[in-house]
């Protein structure tokens, strides 16, 4: 059984189906990409995911409940993480805050050790020196890289990235890839990504979710998305980087 498991997913909007009966599975430890040009649904299908809004039809399982109308904060305490391209912080917090906020939320939260903790989930995402910095003094990538140590404060057992290196330079987007393949290997997180980055996909990901017009053109791992015939997954997979 799937850890997360999309069933038939579908959004309506103006009597148009955005996502249209869309479907795919998650591993535990897999991480899965979801992709495709713009308007292809992703991001509803993402936002649907995470609880952000309610699809017209369809469920979202995951360990084997149905949380399709649970809100995102109950989708929190069932193990689901959760990035923005809004990177995902509070502003008014330093990098130290920012995760303790997230910590406190834990039942087993002990403020005995909640400095080891901080330091090793900095450490980890490689900001321990920016411990005590606030959001505004960090590039876009670097507050990325607070939101995930944040999300893996509260110890879920997937997270779900829109668009991680979006706004990002090269360097940085090479450490985040880095780091969700090290939290993968070290973790076992499971994790969704949305993104047009190829690059990103062909490094971190398992399999892929193609999307186009609502529809899931193709599902099916990285070194066989090559030999699909569908002439939108060819054009997509034609281009360096989908804007």
């Amino acid at each position: 059984m799937p850890l997360m498991e999309v069933q038939n997913l579908t959004k309506v909007y103006n009597k148009r189906a955005v996502v249209d009966n869309v479907s795919f599975g998650v591993s535990a430890g897999e991480i899965v990409g979801l992709l495709g040009p713009n308007g292809a649904g992703k991001t509803t299908t993402f936002r649907m995911t995470v609880g952000l809004i309610t699809p017209n039809s369809g469920r979202v399982i995951f360990n084997g409940e149905d949380i399709t109308r649970f809100p995102m904060y109950r989708r929190a305490r069932r193990g689901i993480g959760y990035l923005s391209q809004e990177t995902s912080v509070f502003q008014r917090l330093t990098v130290e805050e920012n995760i303790l906020f997230s910590l406190e939320l834990r039942e087993d939260y002990d403020s005995a050790n909640k400095d080891q903790i901080v330091d090793g989930l900095l450490d980890m995402v490689g900001l321990k020196s920016y411990k005590h910095d606030y959001p505004s003094d960090l590039s876009t990538g670097f507050k990325r890289a607070v939101a995930i140590a944040r999300a893996l404060a509260a110890e879920p057992e997937c997270v779900l990235y829109d668009e991680p290196t979006t706004m990002v330079d090269p360097i940085m987007s090479d450490h985040l890839a880095s780091l969700m393949l090290q939290l993968k290997g070290q973790l076992r997180l499971t994790s969704v990504v949305v993104t047009h980055d190829l690059d990103l996909m062909r490094r971190v990901a398992d399999r892929v979710v193609v999307l186009y017009a609502g529809k899931v053109i193709y599902f099916g791992s990285v070194a066989e998305i090559g030999q699909c015939e569908h002439p939108h997954v060819k054009q997509f997979m034609a281009m360096d980087r989908v804007k």
